[in-house]
């Protein structure tokens, strides 16, 4: 008898939910059929023609009620409110999991949701571009990417089995967090470099008179380190608003190292000037040095 072939439903086919798509299909061909979630026919359209996806409809139903796995990849404030939606159409057994950037808020709520039958487990691929929507998907986006899956969230060890079978081929570099941690983490490696990115901006369009002789001199340095702020508002609000504690707490850490550079630039202390940056290039050279060994973790 022929194995049936697996059915992953992607619901958010953008820059995650496509990227994921365009690498399975690349890697699994015909041994996945792949259904994905769109708001408008436009977005069915272009989904099924990038080849993100071999059906994609509005219809939950249609979408969701064969699948063995369920990505779910919208901003995070929409996760819960699309799980209560789509549960009463999943199958005995289904697998449930995400792309959030916060995992806390998310599992303290599906908790209280999920039938007995019906598994969570927790993931954040840590990549991404400045752009989005599935136009900017990439078949490799994943590759040599740190993925976390969290693995506290009471799914068997036969469904965290199925799902790494799939998630294996997209060729990211997968670690383990439980859920308080990876919050916290997560708040250090990315959520707060996008704030202080954003804040980069801000004080461009706050530099008043001068402003239009500073974009003429906008090279390398202020396009690398403002790049990230061009990335989606509406995920980085809800980001903000489910990790807002951690967030809050290192965004205080990094005031308070703002503030001691503050201090020696008007006080004129050149020795804690040069060992602030001294120490900085050394832990970062150490960090890439690192990373060629194990992975890159953005």
């Amino acid at each position: 008898m022929t194995q049936e072939r697996l059915t992953l439903a992607i619901i958010g086919v953008g820059l995650i939910g496509g990227s994921l798509g365009l690498c399975l299909k690349d890697k699994l061909g015909d041994d996945i059929y792949i259904t994905g979630l769109c708001r408008t026919q436009a977005s069915m359209d272009k989904a099924m023609e990038l080849g993100a996806v071999d059906y994609a409809a509005d219809n939950i139903e249609a979408v969701v009620g064969k699948a063995d796995i369920i990505f779910l990849s919208p901003p995070v404030l929409q996760i819960v409110p699309m799980v209560k939606k789509i549960l009463p159409h999943l199958k005995k057994g289904a697998i449930i999991t995400d792309a959030g950037s916060t995992k806390q808020y998310i599992w303290e709520h599906l908790q209280k949701l999920l039938p007995p039958d019906v598994y969570y487990i927790a993931g954040h691929p840590m990549t991404g571009r400045e752009k989005s929507g599935v136009i900017a998907a990439k078949k490799d986006l994943f590759v040599g990417k740190a993925y976390v899956i969290v693995e506290d969230t009471g799914a068997p060890p036969e469904a965290h089995a199925k799902l790494m079978s799939v998630l294996q081929h997209t060729g990211a570099n997968f670690t383990t967090l439980d859920i308080a941690k990876h919050d916290r983490c997560a708040s250090v490696i990315s959520h707060v470099p996008h704030v202080a990115a954003a804040a980069l901006v801000t004080l461009l369009n706050q530099s008043g008179g001068d402003m239009e002789s500073c974009i003429k001199l906008i090279g390398g340095g202020f396009k690398d380190t403002t790049r990230i702020a061009s990335s989606n508002a509406d995920m980085w609000a809800d980001i903000c608003m489910t990790n807002g504690k951690a967030i809050a707490a290192n965004l205080k850490t990094f005031q308070e190292i703002i503030g001691k550079v503050i201090t020696a630039c008007e006080t004129q202390d050149r020795q804690t000037i040069y060992d602030y940056f001294t120490a900085s290039k050394q832990r970062r050279d150490a960090l890439l040095e690192d990373a060629v060994h194990k992975f890159d973790p953005n």
